[in-house]
C-alpha cells in the first residue's frame, strides 16, 4: 500500500503546484465534471465558414451549442438556460437583449467593435459585455495597406477591366489616366489612428517612405508622436494623398465624413474605409466619386448597421462605379484571425468565470482600463 499511496501523494503534488502556476485552472477542471456553463454561438458560420476553426481551447471552458445562424426572433429560445453569448457582428437590439433568459450574464463579443449591441440594455438586465480588441491587428493593418496599394497603382481598376473582357489596358501597354504613382514620401492620414490597429498602419506606412497623419478622437495632444504627426481632422484631410479610416462606431463619428470633410480633400486623393461603413456619409461619397471630387476610394465595409451591413439593392450607385473598390469586410477573415479570436473569447469567458470580470464598461460604453 505505501507505493500507491506515494504515487497517490505525488499525484496530488503536481495537480497543485499546476493549479498555482496556471490561474484558473482549479475551477476550470472542476467545470470539465459535467459541470461546465451552457454557451450559445449565434453565428458559429460567421467565424468557421469553411469548417477550419478549431473550437477546443472554448471548450475546455464552457459547453457549447452552436448555431450556424439565428433569427433575431430566436435568440431567446436558443439561449435558454445559457450562462454566456458568444456572437459576431450579429445585431443585438434593445428588444433582444430585454427578451433574454435571466440565466443570461455575459455576452461575448467575437470581435473588436462592439457598436451592434444595445450597452444601455445590456445594463439594465444585468448582462456583461466583453469584446476581443486585438485579435486582427496585423491583419486589419495588411488590409488598409492592401486598400492603399491597390489604389496608388490601379491595380483593381486593370484587374476589373480584364475581368471583363476589356483589354485596353494590356493592348497600350500602360495604364493611361488612371493613377499609378509611388508610395515613397507620399502623405497618409489616419482617422482615428492612435488605436492598435492604427498605429500598426502607420509602422508599416513608415516603413514604405511615407509621412504619416493622425487625428484622433480622443483629442491627443497635436505634435509628434513617434513616427506620427497628430493634427486635427481638417489638416488631415487637406494634406493626406491617401486618407484612411480607424476609429469606431459610435454617436460622435456617425457620418464624419461628409460632403464638407470630402470637399476638403484633395482631388487626387483616395479615401479608404476598413473601419465601419457609417462613418463615412455613403450619399455623400457616392457624389464625390461621381463628380470625381476626389480620385477613388477602397471600401471594406459600406451601408448602415453592423458589419457587415445589409446586401445594398442590386443598383445601387457604389456598385457601378470605376474609382471605388468594393469588398465584403473581409479585412478580418483571414484564417489565424479567425482561430485567435475564438481562443481569445474562451480566455475572457475563463476570467468572467473566475471573478466576473468583463472589459467593457457598460456605464461609459469604453473598454476597461487594465
Amino acid at each position: 500500500m505505501r507505493p500507491v499511496r506515494a504515487v497517490l501523494l505525488l499525484a496530488s503534488c503536481r495537480a497543485d503546484m499546476l493549479r498555482r502556476l496556471v490561474p484558473g485552472l482549479r475551477r476550470a477542471s472542476t467545470r470539465t465534471m459535467a459541470t461546465k456553463p451552457r454557451c450559445v454561438l449565434l453565428n458559429a458560420a460567421r467565424l468557421d465558414f469553411d469548417g477550419r476553426i478549431d473550437f477546443a481551447k472554448l471548450e475546455e471552458v464552457v459547453e457549447i451549442e452552436r448555431y450556424d445562424k439565428t433569427q433575431p426572433e430566436d435568440v431567446a429560445a436558443r439561449c435558454e438556460g445559457a450562462q454566456i453569448i458568444v456572437n459576431k457582428e450579429m445585431p443585438l437590439s434593445k428588444e433582444t437583449i430585454a427578451s433574454l433568459p435571466d440565466s443570461v450574464k455575459l455576452i461575448c463579443e467575437a470581435g473588436t467593435g462592439y457598436n451592434n449591441i444595445d450597452l444601455d440594455a445590456c445594463s439594465t438586465k444585468g448582462v456583461c459585455l466583453s469584446n476581443v480588441p486585438t485579435y486582427a491587428t496585423e491583419a486589419m493593418a495588411h488590409m488598409a495597406i492592401t486598400a492603399l496599394m491597390a489604389c496608388s497603382c490601379s491595380l483593381w481598376q486593370q484587374a476589373a477591366a480584364f475581368g471583363c473582357g476589356d483589354f485596353q489596358y494590356l493592348e497600350q501597354c500602360h495604364p493611361g489616366s488612371l493613377t499609378h504613382v509611388e508610395l515613397h514620401g507620399k502623405t497618409l492620414g489616419l482617422v482615428g489612428g492612435l488605436g492598435t490597429i492604427g498605429k500598426r498602419v502607420a509602422a508599416i506606412a513608415s516603413a514604405l517612405g511615407m509621412r504619416v497623419v493622425a487625428s484622433s478622437s480622443r483629442m491627443a495632444a497635436i505634435g509628434q508622436q513617434g513616427d506620427v504627426t497628430v493634427v486635427s481632422l481638417d489638416e488631415l484631410l487637406e494634406t493626406s494623398d491617401f486618407v484612411s479610416i480607424h476609429c469606431p462606431l459610435n454617436a460622435n463619428t456617425k457620418g464624419l465624413i461628409g460632403r464638407v470633410e470630402l470637399a476638403k480633400m484633395k482631388p487626387t486623393a483616395f479615401l479608404i474605409n476598413t473601419a465601419r461603413g457609417s462613418i463615412i456619409d455613403q450619399d455623400a461619397l457616392v457624389e464625390a466619386l461621381s463628380s470625381k471630387q476626389i480620385a477613388g476610394a477602397a471600401l471594406d465595409v459600406f451601408g448602415e448597421g453592423s458589419a457587415p451591413p445589409p446586401a445594398l439593392p442590386s443598383n445601387h450607385p457604389l456598385y457601378s462605379l470605376e474609382n471605388v473598390m468594393l469588398t465584403p469586410h473581409i479585412g478580418w477573415q483571414r484564417l489565424e484571425s479567425r482561430q485567435r479570436v475564438v481562443d481569445m473569447v474562451a480566455d475572457n469567458c475563463v476570467s468572467f468565470l473566475n471573478d466576473g470580470s468583463s472589459n467593457i464598461d457598460l456605464g461609459t460604453g469604453l473598454p476597461r482600463k487594465k
